[in-house]
């Protein structure tokens, strides 16, 4: 260990923190771990329920996407002032204030009895997976010694955050058969444990001085909720010309301009900009918002056309994503062996290639299809790739970061994730609409010219309509998988390019992350 580092570890409180976590590092990862799976399986949790839920409370068509941008849009714009709250305040503290948040608001979108609880629980279940998230994600970094214990508690971490998404499908089969409201009950238990447990085996981190940057966090906050809703508006039936769609874009951008010039000026600013200026850190930041949009778009698109297409039952869909876990916790364990030896750009680099060569494969889809020819190849390829991308660029976001930085560092990789996820979906949901409404077109003129003057019966029509629904909505979904395949891809040559840092220094990042952070 280097002096530096020496020192900073030395003060009583820290000792005893880093004493009382070694002696139960199992304990502490499977609470942190417990954490971060609540909070990214919420991100699709509800996916399945959707439907149940407009019947129930009553959601118009269009509003109905908002139980899901409203947890995102929250998640990804406070994640900055959540990682800073447990710098300044206390990780360990923050981190439990963070899951019962999360968990009171679970319970209260549980209860819900109309669209304004129901969103605004789910705005509140962001704003606790804001703070809850990064400072989970810091507590491993500050909990875990450098090297192979700490590059397998990433494993794990990287494993949760991966998978979640897909154990969040399987669950919300289940449990939507019994009540869509289970989707909400089942994370207060889980928080409500977590809370209890995370004094006793999670060490606490020493608060710092520092001043809370209020203007960064509203223009950043408000900034990426402006361009996310314009992004989103554009889908059909509006249009890239539409003023909504436009004025929201403008000022989003307005604002996140205002917000680079405020953290320049701000004397204790949210997001430092010497957490920017390496090039390690900036190239896993990029990446993961390329990811993030990515995996995003594939669960989406798939659930559609595994219900739709395949008519799957809610249950019976959250399983067909089941091997994506598998797959991805497989992955990460691998790369998290293969850290200590291998580089982290040919790692990544490796899983890139082989998740952009699984979003192809489901360009390819037709209504025509099957599940374990047309959809399983391609979950598989896609998973691995992911697992081994998120050990190498979870690591590489956080190399070199000081400690007193490390929860803001954790914050932007999240944030990467949350808001690439949102933007990608925007974008993507409008490729795929504006596709599928032109190939509509198509088909309808064509069954129009074959039919001739020949009055075909209501229920021939009807079933004609329907088969013209299905194959404009899969080749809509087929079309924004090759540009997610093209995303990915590009993601994969920033990667292999600009991913230099090697595994050597990575193992010895505990020792060097303070001269490599005042270097910069």
């Amino acid at each position: 260990m280097s002096s530096n580092t020496t020192a900073e570890a030395v003060t009583p409180g820290q000792a005893a923190a880093g004493d009382h976590g070694h002696r139960h590092l199992g304990l502490a990862l499977t609470i942190i771990s417990a954490a971060q799976l609540m909070v990214v399986l919420d991100g699709t949790i509800v996916n399945i329920a959707l439907p149940h839920i407009q019947t129930d409370l009553g959601f118009t068509a269009s509003n109905l996407s908002w139980v899901v941008n409203a947890y995102t849009l929250a998640f990804g714009g406070l994640l900055l002032l959540g990682g800073r709250l447990g710098d300044l305040l206390g990780r360990r503290r923050m981190f439990v204030i963070g899951v019962l948040i999360f968990a009171a608001a679970s319970l209260f979108g549980g209860l819900a009895q109309n669209e304004a609880m129901l969103l605004a629980s789910r705005a509140l279940q962001g704003l606790g997976a804001a703070i809850a998230s990064p400072t989970a994600l810091a507590l491993i970094t500050t909990t875990f010694p450098a090297g192979p214990p700490r590059n397998r508690a990433f494993a794990v971490y990287a494993a949760m955050s991966g998978a979640g998404a897909a154990v969040g499908l399987i669950l919300g089969g289940v449990l939507t058969e019994s009540s869509w409201r289970w989707t909400f009950f089942v994370n207060v238990p889980i928080g409500i444990v977590v809370a209890l447990l995370a004094p006793r085996f999670l060490g606490e981190s020493p608060r710092q001085h520092g001043a809370f940057d209020i203007p960064g966090a509203l223009t950043g906050t408000l900034g990426l909720g402006s361009l996310v809703y314009g992004l989103t508006h554009a889908a059909p039936p509006h249009h890239w010309g539409d003023a909504l769609t436009v004025g929201p874009i403008v000022v989003g951008l307005a604002l996140l301009a205002a917000f680079v010039v405020i953290e320049r000026r701000a004397e204790h600013p949210l997001l430092p900009f010497r957490i920017l200026a390496d090039r390690t850190r900036g190239v896993s930041f990029t990446v993961m918002l390329v990811v993030g949009a990515a995996m995003f778009s594939m669960f989406y698109f798939l659930g559609l056309f595994i219900q739709q297409v395949l008519g799957y039952s809610p249950v019976k869909t959250g399983f067909a994503f089941l091997p994506f876990s598998f797959g991805v916790v497989i992955a990460a364990q691998i790369a998290s062996r293969l850290i200590n030896r291998v580089d982290p750009r040919w790692i990544a680099g490796a899983g890139t290639l082989l998740a952009a060569g699984g979003m192809w494969g489901f360009s390819h889809l037709t209504v025509t299809s099957d599940y374990v020819t047309g959809l399983l190849p391609f979950i598989l390829m896609l998973s691995f790739g992911m697992g081994l991308t998120f050990v190498p660029l979870t690591l590489t976001a956080v190399a070199g970061v000081a400690k007193k930085d490390s929860g803001v560092g954790s914050a932007v990789l999240n944030t990467m994730q949350q808001v690439g996820g949102t933007l990608g979906l925007a974008t993507l949901a409008t490729v795929a609409a504006s596709n599928g409404t032109q190939r509509a077109l198509e088909l309808a003129a064509a069954m129009k010219a074959k039919g001739g003057t020949q009055q075909p019966s209501p229920e021939a029509m009807a079933q004609a309509r329907h088969q013209i629904a299905l194959a404009a909505q899969t080749y809509g979904s087929t079309r924004a998988f090759v540009v997610a395949a093209c995303m990915i891809l590009g993601g994969a040559v920033i990667t292999v390019i600009g991913l230099n840092i090697k595994h050597q220094r990575l193992a010895a990042d505990g020792a060097e992350a303070p001269v490599a952070v005042h270097a910069a």
